[in-house]
């Protein structure tokens, strides 16, 4: 190929992404937590970097991914386009002196869209209780 065709193209690969990639987003995606009850508290902000609304549910997983019964509030909710909100998880010890789990951010498709993708993202938070 010669240089021409080469400057060509690189000319029209660099033309074929006219927009960039956004991920649905939470911060902070790690944490370390004491406390001196039978539970932690950690707060996190699911966002949307979209332009449209969507449907966020948040759930708490162990290590393994195996659910876990925390207090979520608010749970389930919609977020509009460009936005945050603070979710508030109250995760138990349930007897341990420390606990790891993943909080995650799931973006629910609504029904009748022609994707029908879930997007998870999850971060790692550890609580250590204090005695």
């Amino acid at each position: 190929m010669t240089k021409l065709g080469i400057l060509i193209a690189a000319a029209v690969a660099g033309g074929l992404a006219p927009f960039q990639a956004a991920a649905q987003s939470m911060t902070p995606m790690r944490g370390e937590v004491s406390s001196f009850t039978d539970a932690f508290a950690v707060r996190v902000f699911p966002g949307n970097p979209y332009d449209k609304r969507i449907r966020v549910e948040v759930h708490v997983y162990d290590q393994d991914f195996q659910p876990v019964a925390a207090e979520i509030s608010p749970g389930a909710f919609l977020l509009a386009g460009q936005a945050s909100r603070p979710v508030l998880v109250v995760v138990p010890f349930d007897g341990a002196a420390d606990r790891k789990v993943r909080i995650c951010t799931e973006s629910i498709p609504f029904p009748g869209e022609q994707t029908q993708i879930r997007a998870q993202i999850c971060g790692k938070f550890f609580g250590h209780r204090r005695f």
